[in-house]
């Protein structure tokens, strides 16, 4: 099983994920658009598993498949595009972000009823 990078990093995008993946296995949309939303994904043929990724997302929106949130459901298909449609997207880099507050955070998981 993958790990899968939920709506929680939609529009908040921080590479802190990238920074420690050992196998490069993040992308993200070449272009933002309704189909390619501005967040990371994770390939899930190239994920190893090895669970580094996700306590290090500042924005907690990364999950193990099995674990992702009802509410997230479709975002598991969202994360197979990085490998399925690959033309639309490229290897994230890391760049460097201010993390959010405690307070952004809950804010940001309150817009998903969590």
């Amino acid at each position: 099983m993958a790990f899968v990078v939920t709506q929680l990093c939609k529009d908040c995008v921080d590479t802190a994920c990238v920074a420690v993946c050992p196998v490069d296995c993040f992308y993200q949309p070449k272009e933002i658009t309704e189909s390619t939303p501005n967040m990371l994904l994770i390939s899930p043929d190239e994920c190893i598993d090895c669970a580094v990724c996700e306590p290090e997302c500042p924005w907690e929106a990364i999950y193990p498949e099995e674990d992702v949130p009802d509410c997230f459901a479709d975002d598991i298909a969202l994360n197979e595009q990085a490998d399925t449609n690959r033309d639309a997207y490229e290897l994230a880099e890391v760049k460097e972000h201010t993390p959010p507050t405690a307070e952004e955070v809950a804010a940001n998981k309150a817009k998903y009823g969590l």
